[in-house]
C-alpha cells in the first residue's frame, strides 16, 4: 500500500516542549510544519517532571503568545539557598544580577504549548509508530504510521530531531560525521513527591557528610524532594520513615526542620552529561535532549532545549524570509556555545554539592572550602546567579 504524502516546509520529530515550541514559532511567521510524536498526548501530559524556567524561557512563552499561565500560576524565585555545615546561605539573584527564575513544571509547559498548537490548528500527530527518516542529506522524508494504522510520508525542506534522549534521528547520522561526549556520574537522585507543607519558599541545595539533598516545592500541600543515592538503589527497600530519616540527616539542624508527610511517589533518577557534535548533518538539525543532556543540579535541561529551538527558528525564518543560509549554517556553533556553558555549570554544581563514593577527608574539606569561597565572594555568587537564571540569549 502506497504511503499518503504530506508536503510541508519543516518536519519535526518529537512533540515535547522543544518540538512544539519550534512549531509554534514557525507558524507565527507563516512557515508550515508537521510534528510527529510516538507518545500519546495523555502520556506526555501525565509524565510528571519538575521545572525551573530561566527568565528567557519565561519571556519566550509569554511574548510569543503561548500563554501567560507561568506568570499567574508559577512561583517566581528570586534566589536559592546553599546549605552546608548545617547553615543556610542565600544566593540573591535579584540583587546580584537583577533576574529571577520560575518554578513551573515541564508538564505545564507542554500543556500550554499543546493547547496553543491545537487552538491554532497546528499539525501535531501523537501516538505514531514505525517512524523512520530518509534522505536528510538532501530533501528529507519521514515515514510513519498514525494511530489509525494509516501510513504516511512527510516530504520537507528541513528535518528537526527534537525526539528526546533516545533520539532516533541522532543515530541516523553516520559515525564518521559525529562526535559524542559522555560523562557518567557514580550517583543518582532518589526523588519523592510528598504530601506536606512547604519547608522553604525557595529551593535548598544541601551538601552534607551524608550526601546531597535538594528541597524543592510543588504546591502548598505537595512537595518534591531529592537525595543522592546509588544508581542501583531499589525504591521498594525504602519506606516512609527510612526516607525521612535520610532527609533529616542531610538538611536538618541549627533550627531548620523539614515539614514531613506521606510519600506519594518515589523513584530513582540516574543522570549523565552528554553532547552530540555537530548539531546538524545535511538538512537534519538536532535540538534539546536529542543533542545534549545535563545533570539536573543546574536546572538547565528544558531551558537549553528552548534556547536551541529559538536559535534554530531564527535560522529557518531567515532562510524563508530572504533565502539566506547564514544563520542555519551557524546554528550548531551558536547552540553549542550555550550547551558547553551549561555543561560546565551543571558539572560544577554537581561536583560541589555531591559526595563522590570513596571520598576521603581531604575531598570533604576541599569541597567545604569551595562552598565557603562561593558564599563569601560577591563575584562567585554573581557567577552562580547569572548561570542559574540564564545567560544572555544568542542573537
Amino acid at each position: 500500500m502506497a504511503r499518503t504524502p504530506i508536503t510541508t516546509q519543516v518536519a519535526i520529530m518529537g512533540g515535547g516542549p522543544a518540538g512544539l515550541m519550534l512549531s509554534h514559532l514557525l507558524a507565527k511567521q507563516g512557515i508550515e510544519s508537521v510534528v510527529v510524536e510516538i507518545r500519546s498526548r495523555k502520556e506526555i501530559q501525565e509524565t510528571v517532571r519538575a521545572g525551573i524556567l530561566e527568565h528567557g524561557t519565561v519571556n519566550l512563552l509569554v511574548d510569543s503568545g503561548v500563554s501567560d499561565r507561568v506568570l499567574r500560576e508559577g512561583d517566581r524565585h528570586d534566589g536559592i539557598e546553599l546549605r552546608f555545615n548545617g547553615e543556610s546561605h542565600r544566593i540573591n539573584f535579584k540583587e546580584l544580577v537583577g533576574e529571577s527564575v520560575w518554578l513551573y513544571p515541564q508538564t505545564d509547559v507542554f500543556m500550554d504549548l499543546a493547547a496553543k498548537r491545537e487552538a491554532d490548528g497546528g499539525d501535531v500527530r501523537y501516538s505514531v509508530t514505525d517512524t523512520t527518516v530518509h534522505d536528510f542529506e538532501g530533501k528529507p522524508k519521514v515515514w510513519f504510521t498514525d494511530a489509525d494504522d494509516q501510513e504516511f510520508e512527510i516530504q520537507a525542506d528541513f528535518l528537526v530531531g527534537a525526539d528526546g534522549s533516545r533520539s532516533h534521528c541522532r543515530f541516523q547520522i553516520p559515525e564518521a560525521n559525529r562526535k559524542w561526549y559522555f560523562h557518567e556520574y557514580p550517583f543518582a537522585w532518589f526523588g519523592i513527591l510528598a504530601e506536606a507543607p512547604r519547608s522553604a519558599d525557595e529551593l535548598i541545595y544541601a551538601n552534607s557528610e551524608n550526601g546531597f539533598a535538594l528541597i524543592s516545592q510543588r504546591t502548598e500541600t505537595v512537595q518534591r524532594m531529592y537525595f543522592q543515592c546509588d544508581p542501583k538503589e531499589n525504591v521498594a527497600d525504602w519506606d516512609d520513615e527510612r526516607i525521612w530519616t535520610e532527609f533529616r540527616k542531610r538538611v536538618n539542624g541549627n533550627g531548620f526542620e523539614l515539614k514531613e508527610g506521606p510519600v506519594l511517589e518515589k523513584m530513582v533518577l540516574p543522570f549523565r552529561s552528554f553532547v552530540h557534535t555537530p548539531m546538524r548533518h545535511g538538512n537534519l538539525f538536532l535540538a534539546g535532549d536529542a543533542a545534549h543532556t545535563v545533570p539536573p543540579t543546574g536546572a538547565k535541561g528544558l531551558n537549553l532545549a528552548i534556547h536551541d529551538v529559538k536559535v534554530l527558528f531564527e535560522g529557518l525564518d531567515s532562510f524563508y524570509s530572504n533565502g539566506s543560509t547564514a544563520l542555519l549554517d551557524s546554528y550548531s556553533d551558536r547552540a553549542l556555545d550555550r550547551v558547553w556553558n551549561a555543561q560546565h555549570f551543571s558539572y560544577w554544581m554537581t561536583s560541589m554539592l555531591h559526595t563522590v563514593p570513596g571520598a576521603d577527608d581531604f575531598d570533604r574539606a576541599r569541597q567545604l572550602g569551595e562552598l565557603h569561597s562561593v558564599v563569601t565572594s560577591e563575584h562567585a555568587k554573581a557567577y552562580l546567579a547569572e548561570s542559574y537564571t540564564g545567560w544572555p540569549t544568542s542573537s
